[in-house]
């Protein structure tokens, strides 16, 4: 009998807990303190199977433990993203044999310019600055040239040699002059490095001095004299002259050398000038150009902060009546000479 009403109890405790239990919020908190709702859900506010936090909190999101990184939607790219190009080389064009031709190359603020004979030929005058080497060997490529006849290093400056030792090591260089004038430099060492490891020597420049070239004459005008120690009037000065028609490459050269060469009485007078110094005020004084009496004048120049080339410069050759043609402007600038007239063409188009 005590065993009935026992039983009886149990059951009626169990019939009065049991709306209690049906309105229950089951399940055990995991680690990260919530769980997955699985009755009644409605009732707290959630979804089947959402999973909230035991302090009545709720998250859509699942525990940190298995839950993926919330990706941002983006928007689809209209085309696959590529990297900026570097600027394409303009390479000049080869002319035909048996004409004097003069290319002064693009290589940005500095000097680089190759002549080829009408004999076929080759001087290179100066490399332009160390990060143009591989493009002066790219430039001499296009145009066919293996082997220089000669190379000349107009004086120690970074935009003058700086690529010449990719030059030597690029190509076959029969012959090596420059000034008698040295520097500390890296440049100038790795230059002269290069120039040992062809097993060349330098055949030192001085007024007079005369590269052996086929039905054309080319001869260093400059430099007179020792300039201690300013480097652009050291600068090689080469006058190259086919027939009728002549060249003054000047290097950095300024007013030092250039009245130098006006009181020794040389014959200065030149059709092209290859402007001296990249168009610095510090060259092409008055009395020079009135000497050299150019129809054209050439200016190898790029992006600087040195006010290359001057704008006195640049109003004193026009007055002279002379052609200004610009690298900056108008890229690689090619002069072509038959011995009686020049005509000019470039990279860019010439006006």
């Amino acid at each position: 009998m005590k065993k009935r009403i026992a039983l009886s109890m149990i059951l009626s405790v169990i019939l009065i807990l049991l709306p209690v239990i049906a309105n229950a919020h089951p399940g055990r908190t995991d680690a990260n303190g919530g769980h997955y709702c699985r009755t009644n859900c409605a009732k707290w506010g959630l979804k089947n199977g959402e999973y909230h936090y035991h302090n009545g909190g709720s998250s859509n999101s699942k525990p940190a433990a298995t839950a993926k990184p919330a990706v941002k939607p983006t928007a689809k790219p209209t085309a696959n993203p590529t990297a900026t190009p570097a600027p394409t080389l303009l390479l000049p064009k080869k002319q035909i044999v048996g004409t004097l031709q003069v290319y002064f190359f693009d290589v940005g603020q500095g000097d680089s310019t190759l002549i080829r004979t009408p004999s076929n030929q080759y001087v290179l005058i100066d490399g332009g600055n160390n990060n143009q080497g591989k493009n002066v060997v790219k430039y001499l490529n296009a145009l066919g040239v293996k082997t220089l006849d000669a190379l000349v290093a107009t004086h120690p400056d970074a935009d003058h040699i700086g690529g010449l030792d990719d030059v030597l090591k690029a190509l076959d260089v029969k012959a090596v002059y420059a000034p008698k004038v040295s520097h500390t430099t890296e440049t100038y060492k790795d230059f002269l490095t290069a120039v040992k490891n062809e097993g060349r020597t330098i055949k030192a420049v001085t007024k007079g001095v005369t590269i052996p070239l086929t039905g054309v004459e080319a001869k260093f005008l400059a430099p007179i004299r020792a300039y201690g120690d300013d480097l652009n009037d050291w600068s090689a000065v080469l006058k190259v002259t086919h027939k009728n028609k002549s060249f003054l490459f000047t290097g950095d050269a300024e007013k030092a050398s250039e009245n130098d060469m006006l009181a020794d009485g040389m014959n200065l007078k030149a059709d092209v000038l290859k402007v001296g110094h990249h168009g610095s005020s510090s060259s092409t004084n008055k009395a020079f150009l009135d000497a050299v009496k150019p129809q054209y004048a050439v200016i190898s120049v790029g992006k600087n902060n040195y006010g290359h080339p001057d704008s006195g410069i640049l109003t004193r050759l026009k007055n002279a009546n002379t052609s200004i043609l610009r690298t900056d402007q108008k890229g690689t600038i090619t002069a072509i000479s038959d011995g009686n007239k020049i005509t000019f063409t470039s990279t860019k188009g010439v006006k």
